[in-house]
């Protein structure tokens, strides 16, 4: 393994993880605030954000180019100058009297260029520090990761709903916060241009080289279909989100929305507050209860009270739409209460995923079932959005219960060794 660089892990670790979390939080979620605020119907903020998810579906085919062009290193600040290039233009395509179809090629661009930091990212973790640092850092890699989740879902959308009011323009307070966010790429493009560190083993491959890693690449996607139960596994990984996937496209909206329209009216400010902060705090401090409790017992004690965790305080959006709440702490604790129970039932598909690709292709076939995993969010949250406006909220709301129950069948129907626990697990 490589030794260790000169320059402290501390210097650039904190800094790129938050830098991968930010445009993954800014396509998937905040995207789907803006186009609300923008006046963009729910289906189509629905079908064309899910769409979003396709480069992380896709990430382990163009994994091997990276390997091969360029180091990790360049890749990292490259992105990072493109992810800052490409929400600087989502700031000048929002004025347009076209911004929607824009602002989608736009984010199209910065989806890749996330996705593609991803990989180049985890590479040079593994690169860049020796076995004891990768373990040691690896909580503070979820917290940066986490802090990215804060700022995206909270404080960049209460900026843009200050800006809203103090400008008295949705379009304009929106662009001038996607040029804020540009500047703070710019700013940590520079930063790690000089501070990450070059270890002697981040070099690119040779162009010789690509067939073969090719040829890999297809025998370890052929193997992990070849896998027992292989059915079962893939229902597991495409519909234990079901009903989440299809909850969290319209949450936002639903938020926004007018009562006239069975919304509860919140100002983006105040959106920005309930999913960045308190939904952020509770959702991690579920994921850690979770993992704790997980590891002390093992994965089979705990697999079907996460499976009740994940579906059940959905609940609290029936609750929410049917007495449309004004208090805003009551509206915070019913996000608070789905939110843990999210981040607790979220524990048993990270790990069950690890499970499956323990072997001999364990980094692989992991990024395999993370790629099932961004398709069974994206498929369902294509159609969440037509769901709701056809059904109302209240009525959607009870369909994410009933679509709660494909994610019981599959925990029930799929395979776990009895020794996959405490001492088994990975």
């Amino acid at each position: 393994m490589q030794a260790p660089q000169k320059t402290s892990p501390w210097l650039w670790i904190p800094s790129v993880y938050y830098a991968q979390g930010i445009p993954f939080v800014v396509v998937m979620m905040v995207s789907v605030i803006m186009y609300k605020r923008l006046g963009v119907s729910n289906a189509d903020i629905a079908f064309y954000t899910s769409w979003l998810y396709l480069p992380w579906v896709i990430k382990p085919i163009w994994s091997p180019l990276v390997d091969i062009v360029k180091t990790r290193r360049y890749w990292i600040v490259a992105m990072q100058l493109l992810i800052g290039a490409g929400l600087a233009g989502i700031a000048l395509t929002l004025p347009t009297s076209d911004f929607f179809r824009y602002s989608l090629a736009v984010f199209w661009l910065l989806a890749f260029s996330s996705a593609t930091h991803d990989i180049a990212a985890d590479g040079f973790y593994i690169l860049g520090l020796s076995e004891r640092q990768q373990a040691w850092f690896v909580g503070f890699r979820s917290t940066f990761f986490r802090l990215a989740m804060v700022t995206g879902q909270g404080l960049l959308v209460m900026l843009a709903g200050y800006l809203e009011t103090r400008t008295g323009s949705i379009t304009l307070a929106w662009s001038l916060t996607f040029y804020c966010l540009a500047g703070l790429f710019v700013a940590l493009f520079v930063w790690h241009r000089f501070v990450l560190p070059r270890p002697a083993g981040d070099v690119a491959g040779r162009s010789d080289a690509l067939s073969v890693m090719l040829r890999e690449a297809v025998d370890t996607f052929v193997s992990f279909f070849r896998r027992p139960y292989i059915g079962r596994i893939l229902a597991f990984l495409l519909l234990y989100r079901f009903a989440e996937a299809q909850l969290v496209k319209m949450s936002g909206p639903f938020m926004l929305d007018t009562r006239a329209e069975g919304g509860l009216e919140l100002s983006t400010f105040d959106v920005g507050f309930v999913y960045g902060t308190v939904g952020v705090a509770l959702l991690t401090i579920g994921g850690i209860l979770g993992g704790i409790l997980a590891a002390r017992h093992g994965l089979r004690r705990w697999f079907w009270w996460m499976v009740l965790a994940i579906n059940l305080p959905n609940v609290a959006y029936v609750f929410l739409a049917y007495l449309q709440i004004e208090n805003l702490l009551l509206i915070n604790m019913a996000v608070g209460i789905e939110q843990f129970g999210y981040g607790f039932g979220f524990t048993a598909y990270l790990l069950y995923m690890i499970y499956v690709a323990r072997g001999p292709h364990s980094t692989a076939h992991y990024a395999i079932c993370t790629g099932f995993m961004s398709l069974g969010m994206m498929l369902p949250g294509m159609v969440s959005g037509w769901l709701q406006e056809l059904l109302g909220y209240q009525s959607f709301f009870i369909w994410i219960l009933v679509a709660t129950i494909p994610s019981f069948l599959v925990v029930w129907a799929v395979p776990l060794d009895r020794d996959f626990g405490k001492s088994g697990a990975p």
